[in-house]
């Protein structure tokens, strides 16, 4: 698949749940969520069809998201069936991380999702710090974020990148320990700015931290960061390694980086059915409604080809965009 600008579409981004056991205050508004009924939800056959149909249109990365998609009744059998889907050559999953130690047939769940056939695994870690950590997330679940980090490593994912959301005035002070901790254990660490993808007041000019102040804050404890633009990921961040370490780290600007859309190649797939061709875009399309209604595959398939086609040039995020939809209910 390609749309009208040449992004060439191979990653698709499934979100199997829009309900998370924290409350992230950029995610999810702090009053009671309502989460989506379960007969609105896909089906894990529903979304492995349409994982299928995505594949043989040119998709080869899967990203399995929420919500938290660890909340997921039997999630590890799901995802187990994703690599065996011809033409899907990578599987990660984005967490939480809270739930990885958790047991599963006398093992983690972070060593059963290994053996399930996840290759990359991202987890949120905005702070070091335990009580900001839970002003945060609205939940005191430092702790198992860090076991269930330790438990990412002995399982021995082929990339464990953690994310870090920038707040001006919340978590300056932790970039270099952030740093120091992902370079002690050898993991690759991203900062994000942050997006208008929850409600309104989320970003604000006395929250809003661009990238190139936190680079400038990094810099003048590391030296200049040397740029490393060969490097790439399947998502936009730009790397850089820090001067005499083999250490790496990203930063993710969709706010900042005017170039930041340029090699988009990823469409997302919400849990009740939404295929949307932009984060930062209202557009979505409601492939559910066809794929209950009996619609066959190469209908389907169209289906996905005509999305592709409305796949906007570039984010509204600095458009003045106003979410109509919670993160949560997106997808990460």
């Amino acid at each position: 698949m390609e749309d009208r600008f040449g992004h060439r579409i191979s990653y698709l981004r499934v979100s199997i749940t829009d309900r998370c056991n924290e409350r992230c205050s950029y995610c999810m508004p702090r009053e009671l969520q309502e989460w989506l009924p379960r007969e609105d939800i896909l089906s894990y056959e529903e979304m492995l069809r349409l994982i299928r149909i995505a594949a043989g249109l040119g998709v080869t990365k899967v990203r399995v998201t929420g919500g938290e998609p660890l909340t997921r009744r039997d999630v590890v059998s799901f995802v187990r069936e994703i690599p065996r889907i011809s033409g899907i050559t990578s599987l990660g999953i984005s967490t939480n991380g809270t739930l990885l130690t958790h047991e599963i047939a006398g093992e983690t769940m972070a060593s059963a999702l290994r053996a399930a056939g996840v290759h990359s695994i991202n987890i949120s870690l905005d702070t070091l710090d335990r009580d900001f950590y839970a002003q945060i997330t609205g939940r005191d679940f430092h702790s198992q974020v860090l076991a269930g980090i330790d438990a990412a490593i002995a399982a021995r994912f082929d990339q464990i990148k953690l994310n870090a959301v920038l707040m001006r005035g919340r978590n300056e002070d932790q970039l270099i320990p952030l740093i120091e901790f992902a370079g002690a254990r050898n993991l690759m660490l991203r900062f994000i700015e942050l997006m208008p993808v929850s409600t309104t007041e989320v970003l604000t000019e006395e929250n809003f931290l661009p990238m190139a102040e936190a680079k400038r804050m990094i810099e003048s404890r590391y030296g200049a960061l040397i740029p490393e633009q060969s490097f790439r990921t399947n998502g936009p961040a730009t790397y850089y390694q820090i001067s005499g370490r083999s250490q790496r780290i990203g930063f993710i600007g969709a706010m900042t980086n005017l170039h930041f859309c340029e090699n988009c190649n990823k469409l997302r797939l919400t849990c009740d059915g939404k295929l949307r061709p932009c984060l930062g875009s209202f557009l979505e399309f409601d492939i559910l409604k066809p794929l209950r209604a009996g619609a066959s595959d190469d209908e389907l398939r169209q289906f996905f080809i005509d999305v592709v086609d409305r796949k906007p040039e570039q984010h509204d995020f600095r458009n003045n965009y106003q979410p109509d939809r919670k993160m949560v209910a997106i997808g990460g």
